[in-house]
């Protein structure tokens, strides 16, 4: 028999796993500087230094512990795994269903601030007519969806295990919203179009150039642009290829390392090239939350899983809307519109990035609204 169970989730890490990494941080060895104090070697010792005194000395995990447990968290079991999330259905009545998808290496924890004002939109200045009832899934291998079971959990296997989930709470149907990660599941959702779809707004679409000569003759300025950020980003994206390649040989290190943990999670600080809007409060929060689930070794793999996945090119025919935060990867919007079919919502911000959950959350409220609303 299949276990349809809903149980409820609090979050509470013993005491002595927050002894234990008060001990390792106290016994902290950096490496050998890099020749220059930035990072263009990677993860620069002035940074590792300065943020482990501060998650020492300033950094209170049971608050964040208090904040994340104001949410209704539950777990069920879906196909035997176990998936964890954040239901909040909204007040209002005819509130539009809606999956939130996070990051990697983010979590749930990437729409915190950005919950309250989906779901009650009167209260934070907005329309009762723009109403979202909330969920927020872990990706299973991250977080509190572990452990992890099996293999073959491509992005297309999580937008199908999410897509059940939604049915089991009650919705016949929903939007998606996601960045990274959940950019990928929430496109993925679109390829499968279930019945009851309203469709997906993302971060990024990651439509590459496929070689044809013709493709650049539709390019702007602009486009070559993002092309460039493209180049810069996959000179620093290393742990693609070694989550794609290696997971388990680098997440033995991090599971033995807290400072490792916080070095290899480089993309809150480093991915705008310096100028993300991130806190120390909001990356040591993920970071924790890693460290204390000990999930680098399942939440790399999905990158290893879709390296092995052999699937031919799928044109994306559901309704899609496309936020461009400034110091993000960009979209190209011909590349995207050769991919999907249906781009029908298109904004572009001046500040703000890959993790504009975080940085900037209330200008993601208001571009979430004006795509559903219509």
């Amino acid at each position: 028999m299949t276990n349809t169970e809903i149980r409820p989730f609090r979050i509470d890490v013993p005491q002595a796993e927050l002894d234990d990494l008060d001990e390792r941080l106290a016994r902290t060895r950096l490496p050998q500087p890099a020749p220059t104090d930035d990072w263009e070697y990677g993860t620069p010792n002035s940074y590792l230094s300065e943020t482990v005194e501060y998650w020492r000395t300033k950094f209170d995990w049971r608050a964040q512990e208090a904040r994340m447990n104001e949410l209704p968290h539950y777990l069920t079991e879906i196909d035997e795994q176990t998936v964890h999330f954040i239901h909040v259905p909204s007040k209002e009545e005819n509130a539009t269903p809606l999956l939130l998808l996070h990051t990697y290496p983010g979590s749930f924890a990437d729409f915190l601030d950005m919950i309250g004002p989906l779901t009650d939109p009167v209260a934070h200045g907005g329309d009762a007519a723009d109403a979202f009832s909330v969920v927020v899934p872990s990706i299973p291998g991250f977080g509190y969806s572990t452990p992890l079971v099996g293999r073959g959990w491509t992005m297309r296997r999580v937008a199908e295990t999410f897509d059940k989930l939604m049915r089991r709470l009650g919705y016949d149907s929903y939007g998606a919203h996601g960045s990274d990660g959940g950019a990928m599941i929430s496109r993925e959702l679109g390829l499968m179009d279930p019945e009851g779809f309203l469709g997906l707004h993302v971060l990024q679409l990651f439509s590459f150039p496929s070689g044809d000569p013709a493709e650049f003759e539709k390019l702007e300025p602009k486009d070559y642009a993002a092309l460039e950020h493209m180049q810069w980003f996959q000179s620093v994206g290393g742990y693609n290829q070694m989550n794609g390649t290696r997971p388990q040989t680098v997440a033995a290190g991090i599971a033995d390392s807290p400072v490792g943990q916080l070095a290899y999670s480089e993309l809150f600080n480093n991915f705008g090239n310096g100028t993300s809007l991130v806190s120390t409060e909001q990356i040591l929060t993920q970071v924790s939350l890693y460290w204390f689930t000990n999930t680098q070794a399942t939440a790399g793999r999905y990158h290893f899983e879709e390296t092995k996945a052999a699937r031919e090119p799928e044109v994306n025919p559901s309704r899609t809307g496309v936020a461009v935060f400034t110091d993000d990867f960009k979209t190209i919007r011909a590349l995207a519109e050769r991919d999907n079919s249906n781009i029908v919502h298109w904004s572009e911000f001046p500040d703000g990035g890959h993790f504009a959950a975080m940085e900037r959350p209330l200008v993601l409220v208001g571009d979430l609204r004006t795509f559903f609303r219509s």
